[in-house]
């Protein structure tokens, strides 16, 4: 395993081991801090860092573009089967509100000027695994990151 990839895992399940749900009256909004199906897309999505981008791509070896790593995430590590473009799969899913994520959710932006152009699933601690096709490789990048958090558009869930 690389060292990167190792530190990455380690980097999430510190994360997931270490979140909290503040106190506070508790609304139907509100949701549990992970879920097990969560945790197991966001260390298999981990596990996928530096691999290759390609356009249309649907597996690691061949490279990855956003929407096929998502397809391949949730199939592999959660038996969920979420087919189609970025913005198929923003049609999915449940809403969620940027301050209710949680890791194994996914993140979609407006990369291209038209809606849900591009996927990523949310790691936590503001954070978010996707395969850009800048710089050509899976990896981890900020919501808050200023290109991002100007695009960002929505959330789904997909796991209770």
């Amino acid at each position: 395993m690389r060292v990167q990839t190792f530190l990455a895992v380690l980097l999430a399940l510190t994360l997931v081991g270490c979140g909290s749900t503040p106190k506070s009256d508790r609304t139907l909004a509100e949701r549990p801090v992970s879920t097990p199906k969560g945790n197991d897309v966001v260390l298999f999505a981990l596990g996928l860092i530096d691999t290759g981008y390609r356009f249309g791509g649907k597996n690691p070896e061949a490279g990855l573009d956003c929407s096929g790593m998502v397809t391949y995430i949730y199939s592999r590590a959660a038996g969920v089967k979420i087919p189609g473009s970025a913005a198929d799969i923003a049609k999915r899913g449940r809403p969620v509100a940027r301050e209710h994520l949680r890791p194994g959710d996914l993140v979609f932006f407006n990369t291209r000027n038209f809606p849900a152009s591009h996927v990523g699933i949310y790691i936590g601690d503001d954070r978010f695994v996707h395969a850009p096709s800048s710089q050509g490789r899976v990896r981890i990048d900020r919501l808050g990151n200023g290109y991002f958090a100007q695009r960002f558009e929505m959330a789904r869930a997909y796991f209770d």
